[in-house]
């Protein structure tokens, strides 16, 4: 890793605050696209104190939601850089408190579900700009367009996207002050919006009561995706960025809120017809065809915070035991940057389903939302347990904490409403990835349980003795054996088993490697233990959770280190490839587990087990997993009994 790069996150930079503005913004940097619109509704009269008290709740949501709670607090809950739920959980693992993995798992799936819904509505929102002049066109193959461009470009890593996108939302932040102070300037009373008694008065006058939070909501949804992508941009970057965006969207809002006021007694439909939106109201006809255009472009970028942060979601929580192992590629050397394939193109199905289904943003406003607040209910607990890890008073973390959970909660009974109105599909999806995660966890749960351990000091004297016995045929001059047991003196009774039993393999050397994930993000160490002088070494390798498992390569690297020390010798034990200095093969010998017929089964565990198996075909190969040479491993099927009947009695006929 550059010196630059290290620096470029955890210092504050110009090029930090351009990658923050270009990366994580995006979606609550284009919620004034449909939140005023939201709120006002298309046929309801305009009303001056609902426009205060809408703009009121807006404002104090942004206020205590984005900048205290995420900006301000949990930004600060950081794994060595890292941010997001599961860096979050990664952290409070530590109180040995088991169930805060139900949180987590329900949070991580939440987020990803939003990350389906936020492309869509975003890219939606926007282009139905273009009615404005052609009022019956059919925005939806432009859309899919667009969102079919905007995953195309993922391949090529956040750090070009960055680059690319930061100055077009450093455009569309300033466009958005600027339309917004034009319209203050002629209607400063907007400003009594600061006050939060009309956010109070609002829910007793507006048409849908206290379900009115639903959509003011909407506002603060990015939030959660700021914290995700903590790793990619730095925390003091984001806190200095947040300065200027939210600047420019609270002036924003309140330019809407004073061209509202102005037209108080009309409807948005007499203002604009079907398609009206007070973000477009607000400008002149003349720039209405640029600012379509800029808010396209915007639009697309909002996309990119979800994008990249489920990326790194999936990455954190296939380290964490919680997600399949798939692909995983570094497209730029710049810390926590990574694209993974098979999850880009499933969120790019998922959005396509999501435009075909509901057609218009104004649909998908009710699918908005009801995901991402269980999320953030998810990470306040969460935070909870983190700032009780941290010890602070009792009397700090009450008050935040119920304080927190008042404003989440009231947002969730709020958003409850949208749930026939297409919230279920967000929910739907959230379940689905809920029951991956909760299986592959459990069944992984399930499988160390029922793997029997045996001591190595039994094998000492076999393993040195098989070594030099040539009756049998040499299998490898090095053979590798990657184990799952934390402990040096230990190793999984099936290894045992495929060296002695299912065919005796003779190696010069045998090396038992263990991979251990760390709960920081990036660290790379291994330590070796020589268990027999010259016969048998084990290496455990201690890798941040967001480091790619190269075993290859480290291996290589390891092995190198210790020739040079003159701890092993590597040489082709055969005599005409010594003379010459050649060096022994390597062959890795990997186990894979199948359920035995043996097994005798709950209806819960066959459900669990075989749902894992499923899975497990289609995810990746143990091998590529390892990032291993496919030409110098070996796959071994070992059967896994669970529950086998203690006693199986048979009789004899004579």
């Amino acid at each position: 890793m550059s010196a630059h790069t290290n620096q470029l996150h955890s210092k504050l930079s110009v090029a930090g605050l351009l990658i923050a503005l270009g990366i994580i913004y995006g979606d609550i940097g284009t919620s004034p696209l449909y939140v005023m619109k939201a709120i006002i509704g298309l046929n309801h009269v305009i009303n001056k104190d609902i426009i205060l008290g809408g703009l009121s709740c807006i404002f104090w949501t942004l206020t205590l939601q984005t900048t205290i709670k995420y900006v301000i607090i949990t930004l600060s809950a950081d794994n060595h850089g890292e941010g997001g739920i599961f860096a979050l959980y990664a952290l409070v693992k530590r109180t040995k408190i088991q169930w805060l993995i139900v949180p987590a798992i329900i949070g991580g799936s939440a987020l990803l579900a939003d990350g389906i819904i936020t492309p869509p509505i975003s890219v939606s929102s926007a282009i139905e700009g273009i009615r404005t002049f052609y009022p019956s066109i059919n925005t939806v193959p432009i859309v899919i367009g667009i969102l079919f461009v905007l995953f195309t470009i993922q391949q090529f890593g956040s750090k070009l996207v960055g680059k690319f996108f930061a100055p077009m939302m450093i455009i569309w932040f300033t466009m958005l002050g600027v339309l917004g102070i034009i319209q203050i300037v002629s209607n400063l009373e907007v400003f009594h919006a600061l006050n939060p008694y009309y956010a109070y008065h609002l829910l007793k006058i507006h048409p849908d009561g206290f379900y009115v939070l639903g959509f003011v909501f909407l506002c603060t949804t990015g939030a959660e995706a700021l914290y995700s992508d903590m790793g990619h941009c730095g925390r003091k970057n984001i806190r200095i960025s947040w300065i200027f965006v939210k600047t420019a969207l609270v002036l924003n809002y309140f330019g809407q809120g004073a061209y509202l006021i102005k037209h108080q007694g009309d409807t948005l439909m007499n203002l604009g017809g079907k398609n009206a939106n007070p973000f477009y109201l607000i400008m002149e006809s003349w720039f209405q065809p640029i600012g379509i255009v800029i808010a396209t472009m915007a639009a697309v970028i909002a996309s990119q915070a979800l994008i990249s942060g489920s990326f790194t979601l999936i990455n954190e929580a296939m380290r964490l035991n919680f997600w399949p192992k798939v692909k995983i590629k570094y497209p730029t050397d710049l810390k926590g940057q990574l694209y993974i394939p098979s999850i880009n193109w499933l969120l790019f199905i998922g959005c396509v389903g999501i435009v075909l289904h509901f057609e218009e943003s104004g649909n998908m406003e009710a699918a908005y939302g009801l995901a991402i607040i269980l999320c953030m209910i998810m990470t306040t607990i969460l935070l909870n347990f983190y700032l009780i890890m941290k010890r602070f008073s009792i009397f700090v973390i009450i008050p935040i904490i119920t304080l927190y959970l008042s404003i989440e909660i009231s947002f969730l009974i709020a958003n409850i409403d949208k749930f026939s109105h297409g919230g279920y599909v967000t929910l739907i999806i959230a379940c689905i990835l809920i029951s991956i995660m909760t299986v592959w966890f459990l069944a992984k749960k399930i499988s160390k349980t029922y793997t029997k351990i045996v001591k190595i000091d039994k094998y000492k004297k076999v393993l040195a003795e098989l070594s030099v016995d040539l009756s049998i045929p040499k299998y490898a001059t090095h053979l590798i054996y990657m184990t799952n047991s934390n402990r040096a003196d230990e190793i999984e009774e099936k290894v045992m088993y495929s060296i002695l039993q299912k065919r005796p393999k003779r190696a010069d050397m045998y090396w038992f490697v263990h991979v251990n994930v760390l709960s920081e993000p990036y660290k790379r160490e291994y330590r070796v233990t020589e268990v027999i002088k010259d016969d048998l070494y084990r290496v455990d390798f201690n890798l941040g959770f967001r480091e790619p498992t190269k075993i290859n390569l480290m291996f290589k690297e390891v092995i190198r280190d210790m020739v040079q020390n003159g701890e092993v010798d590597v040489t082709s034990r055969y005599e005409s490839l010594n003379k010459n200095n050649i060096i022994g093969d390597f062959k890795f010998v990997l186990s894979e587990k199948f359920l035995s017929n043996d097994s005798d089964l709950t209806f819960f565990e066959k459900i669990v087990m075989n749902s894992y198996f499923l899975l497990k075909k289609l995810s990746l190969s143990e091998e590529k997993g390892f990032g291993l040479d496919s030409s110098s491993v070996k796959v071994e099927q070992f059967p896994m009994v669970l529950h086998a009947p203690e006693k199986f009695e048979m009789f004899r006929i004579r």
